[in-house]
């Protein structure tokens, strides 16, 4: 789909005022908190200026946007400690540029699937990751509030 195919900018979520959870903007870029309990400390990048593709962007606009991306992971890896990163830029739902940075947990309620699958039916697994999730929302706060002084250096 290339930026013509997408929708205009009236009708795209992302286009609008600052989302809910805004944690860092700048002229070029939007970092939001996704507030999803279950999968504490996961971020949303967001391109401010309605495209579709990385390749609608130039080089140095790219390099910018990962940049964002790449400290954003790291802070999540340094506070969080997560299993892993998973990293997505779909757009299926919505055709704007925006990266998807998710911790996991091998404990998470969908791991070792994607967080969009159906959550695993093992109630003890669900009740111990609860309790996990619960004090990692904790560490994500930090993370929350280290995001801007990461990004802030960066622009």
């Amino acid at each position: 789909m290339t930026s013509a195919d997408s929708p205009r900018p009236d009708s795209c979520p992302l286009c609008g005022p600052a989302p809910a959870g805004l944690l860092w903007e700048d002229d070029r870029l939007r970092v939001i908190r996704v507030d999803d309990s279950r999968f504490p400390g996961y971020i949303r990048v967001i391109w401010r200026e309605h495209v579709a593709e990385m390749t609608d962007l130039s080089p140095a606009e790219r390099e910018h946007l990962m940049q964002a991306v790449y400290r954003i992971e790291a802070l999540q890896r340094s506070l969080l400690r997560p299993d892993k990163i998973n990293l997505a830029s779909l757009g299926n739902q919505v055709p704007h540029l925006h990266w998807h940075l998710i911790p996991r947990w091998r404990a998470d309620p969908c791991f070792p699937d994607a967080i969009w699958a159906p959550a695993h039916a093992d109630a003890a697994r669900q009740d111990a990751w609860t309790r996990q999730a619960r004090d990692l929302a904790v560490r994500a706060d930090a993370l929350y509030d280290a995001i801007p002084h990461a990004l802030d250096g960066a622009a």
